[in-house]
């Protein structure tokens, strides 16, 4: 059987957990996209993928609505980061994970 001070110290550490989920993740270094049509800015054909070079800023396919969200750029069919931009996800189904808010086709982290 848990003590009290052992049922706290894990409701507490479940709290800083929570509370990290909920701040801004950064957008992470740019990867490899499939691509379509053009590749954004600072990538390269690589046969069917857009390889980020040094100066690529992360990306991301644009959703089916073919907007992008907040503080990311369209350029063709990519969605592209802008210096203030936090982290963008494509949303699955109709709800986003906790940490992230619904902005159209996709969710963002820290709203």
């Amino acid at each position: 059987m848990r003590r009290p001070a052992a049922l706290l110290s894990g409701a507490a550490l479940g709290l800083v957990l929570a509370a990290a989920a909920a701040v801004a993740a950064p957008v992470p270094a740019p990867g490899p996209l499939p691509q379509k049509g053009s590749c954004p800015f600072g990538y390269a054909s690589d046969s069917r993928y857009c390889t980020p070079g040094s100066g690529a800023r992360f990306a991301l396919l644009k959703g089916p609505s073919g907007s992008c969200p907040s503080n990311y750029r369209s350029e063709g069919a990519y969605c592209v980061a802008e210096a203030s931009a936090r982290l963008a996800i494509p949303r699955q189904g109709g709800s986003c994970p906790f940490g992230y808010a619904n902005e159209g086709d996709f969710c963002v982290s820290g709203r």
